[in-house]
């Protein structure tokens, strides 16, 4: 929509020549009559046309609607007075501006009505000057009648076309900040377990440093190589996230495990038939949070962790004999329990908790997953 400052309307079809034009004439018309009283009246008319015009834009609530009143009884008087039927042009353009639809109905149809009655009058009372004119009137009839559409539309398609401009932007902001929130994740996972597991291997080298010297220099060379392998798997996570195979994780789990002295059983198959990357990446990433979290909160001696197959799902069971689970992992504010709860989230999976013996986490996503994508391949 314009502004009050602006001099003439914009993107309506007619060039500025033409609107120009459209403010000189009246005075033309007007200075054709020989009274200098209808002279004068039609000046003030003319003057009070744009005054009032003007102010409409910066006019608001009902204010509005008297100022269009005005304008409108101006542009009848001009017609039927001066033969001069244009100010029906800006008053189409004015009220193709009014965001109220209702407003807009009024004040398009109480328009068109007066314009259709003055313009038929004018052609009893100025006949000569009329039909002069009639192919103009018939096109300033035509804009009385589309101009203002043409000008609501196109407001209505701006503000449309801004509103979705602004939700991009929301848009594009909330996709940095998950990206953050991804890193962070990848970056706790990856990391919490390599240091948790060289903490372990560091306790457990300066324990049998002097008691068995052998043993401490193979877990000093095991907290080299875990160190070199995290160092990897931080450069691989910034240049891209290379996806984890379940079968991969494994082995980097039981390790871990063996550094805490915790007794670990695998059941299953660890190569899941026809899971995707994204399944099998997450699905890693939790296992290894979940094992991340025995080692260092559940004081276990045993850990099981089960792996199954069904037809409608995969699922992930890791159980352990330890203290139990915490409130605050139970109530998912626990970090890494929450970055599990939002990476199943991406693959519509979930994640549960039992206690009543032992305690297990259960993984599940079910394998929709792989069906959605080959119905859109298909």
């Amino acid at each position: 929509m314009q502004h009050w400052y602006h001099i003439f309307p914009k993107n309506t079809g007619l060039s500025l020549f033409a609107w120009i034009a459209f403010c000189l004439l009246p005075f033309y018309f007007i200075f054709r009559s020989s009274s200098l009283t209808e002279i004068v009246i039609g000046i003030v008319m003319i003057v009070l046309f744009f005054v009032t015009y003007r102010l409409a834009f910066i006019k608001r609530g009902w204010t509005v609607y008297v100022s269009v009143g005005i304008e409108m009884i101006i542009s009848v008087g001009v017609t039927l007075y001066f033969g001069y039927v244009y100010f029906s042009l800006f008053l189409a353009f004015f009220i193709g501006n009014i965001q109220n639809k209702a407003g807009f109905i009024s004040l398009y149809i109480v328009h068109l009505v007066t314009t259709i009655v003055a313009v038929s009058i004018g052609f009893f009372i100025q006949a000569e000057a009329f039909f002069m004119q009639l192919p103009f009137i018939i096109i300033c009839v035509i804009g009385v009648i589309l101009l203002p559409f043409n000008m609501y539309n196109r407001n209505k398609r701006e503000k449309l076309e801004n509103q979705l401009e602004d939700a991009n932007e929301k848009i594009a902001q909330l996709i940095v900040l998950e990206e953050r929130e991804r890193i962070a994740r990848d970056l706790h996972d990856t990391l919490g377990q390599k240091l948790s597991l060289i903490g372990l291997k560091s306790e457990l080298a300066g324990k049998l440093i002097e008691a068995n010297s052998d043993a401490a220099k193979s877990e000093l060379s095991d907290i080299h190589q875990t160190a070199r392998t995290a160092l990897k798997e931080v450069r691989e996570l910034v240049s891209g996230m290379k996806g984890i195979r379940l079968k991969e994780e494994l082995p980097r789990v039981r390790q871990l495990l063996q550094a805490a002295q915790i007794t670990c059983e695998v059941k299953g198959d660890p190569h899941l038939s026809d899971a995707p990357l994204l399944v099998e990446n997450v699905l890693s990433m939790c296992l290894k949070e979940a094992v991340t979290n025995v080692v260092k909160h559940s004081e276990a001696t045993t850990c099981q962790i089960v792996l199954e197959q069904a037809p409608d799902r995969w699922s992930i069971r890791v159980t352990d004999n330890g203290v139990g689970i915490q409130e605050q992992v139970r109530t998912f504010k626990g970090n890494g329990i929450l970055g599990m709860k939002e990476r199943l989230e991406f693959v519509n999976g979930s994640l549960t908790f039992d206690s009543a013996n032992e305690t297990t986490l259960s993984i599940q996503v079910p394998r929709i997953i792989q069906q959605t994508e080959q119905g859109e391949s298909s």
